[in-house]
């Protein structure tokens, strides 16, 4: 039984995920890892969601304020045992929810090119690549995305 909730980054769980998320960005990042690093700290997160499979939390993923507009998507992850499954989908479906809720319009992100996987969930969940943004313009290793939200609502 698939169970999403919403909490904030003091989340055990969230916390645990995570971990396990920045010990996977450190063998795929390699020496370029601690630029990345320093981007991905919770501070200032106060939005994150965690999915349990059968009671066991197996992915998250939060969203950040990033301007009047925008919400950043951050600290996205699935356990590789449970990938595949359409639950990294889920888990950003209900940040594109929570955006709305709060009244923001987009989602906008940043991942690396080390994660082929990740580029593919943000373009099947039609996020558009736009110009490298913030802390990763000028970064050939970063790719970065966009949504408007208000755009898949029917007029």
């Amino acid at each position: 039984m698939l169970r999403l909730h919403r909490t904030d980054t003091t989340n055990e769980h969230f916390r645990l995920l995570v971990t396990e998320l920045d010990e996977e960005l450190s063998v795929r990042n390699g020496e370029s890892n601690a630029f990345y690093m320093q981007f991905n700290k919770l501070d200032g997160i106060k939005h994150a969601v965690v999915i349990d499979y059968n009671n066991i939390p197996v992915g998250c993923g939060a969203i950040k304020h990033y301007d009047s507009e925008a919400m950043e998507v951050k600290r996205m992850y699935v356990l590789p045992a449970y990938r595949g499954k359409g639950l990294a989908q889920m888990v950003l479906q209900e940040l594109e929810r929570w955006t709305l809720e709060l009244n923001y319009s987009a989602c906008i992100l940043e991942t690396g090119l080390m994660q082929p996987e990740a580029i593919a969930l943000y373009k099947n969940c039609n996020y558009t690549i736009i110009p490298n943004y913030g802390p990763y313009k000028g970064d050939e290793k970063s790719v970065c995305f966009r949504k408007e939200l208000n755009s898949d609502k029917p007029e």
